[in-house]
């Protein structure tokens, strides 16, 4: 498939599941938000992202985190790079992540059978039935990636929003607040992994 293609198609994938949370609309809910709390400045080493710009909103709700095997810190690393290959920096990374560990908890999920959720697959849970791509094109962490943040760039204002705001426009999601406990753990492994 020549590079063309993909980019037409990628587009198009990414255009359908947008105009499909456009028509949707996210899924209310309520939630109790704690006061976004300032971001924990950070020793910067070499040219290494500062973390506030990482977390420009500061964050909202409790934090959740969990420890990443070599499977897990290889898609961190893979998402890094399709975001830089994107033209986008690391704010863009720090939302793919979150959203990402959401999802799968980092991990390229192919079916899962009786437990899988509809048809989703990969590192964003997209789904084939919704347009996202063929099920050997999202498993593919950088066509997923890249996939995420086509969607991502068409939401306008997308920098200037909560995290979990941007994640649910481009994902859609039944649980639209679930994105935001996981910014700080996004963020300190783009400024880990960011220029490694």
């Amino acid at each position: 498939m020549n590079l063309s293609m993909l980019r037409k198609g990628v587009l198009g994938v990414a255009g359908v599941a947008f105009a499909a949370g456009v028509v949707a609309g996210p899924v209310a809910a309520v939630a109790v938000e704690s006061p976004a709390r300032a971001a924990t400045p950070v020793a910067v080493q070499g040219d290494k992202p500062d973390t506030s710009r990482l977390m420009p909103h500061g964050v909202r709700g409790e934090q959740s985190r969990i420890p990443l095997d070599a499977e897990q810190t290889g898609n961190v690393k893979a998402i890094i790079a399709a975001t830089k290959k994107a033209g986008m920096d690391e704010r863009a990374a720090v939302v793919a992540i979150a959203t990402s560990l959401q999802e799968s908890k980092l991990e390229n999920l192919g079916h899962l059978g009786d437990r899988n959720d509809h048809d989703s697959q990969g590192l964003f849970q997209q789904r084939p039935s919704s347009g996202w791509g063929t099920v050997e094109q999202i498993t593919d962490p950088e066509y997923a990636t890249t996939a995420f943040l086509t969607g991502l760039k068409q939401v306008d204002g997308w920098r200037d929003m909560p995290l979990t705001k941007a994640a649910q426009t481009v994902q859609v999601s039944a649980y639209p607040d679930h994105y935001a406990q996981w910014e700080t753990q996004a963020a300190d492994l783009v400024a880990e992994h960011w220029t490694s």
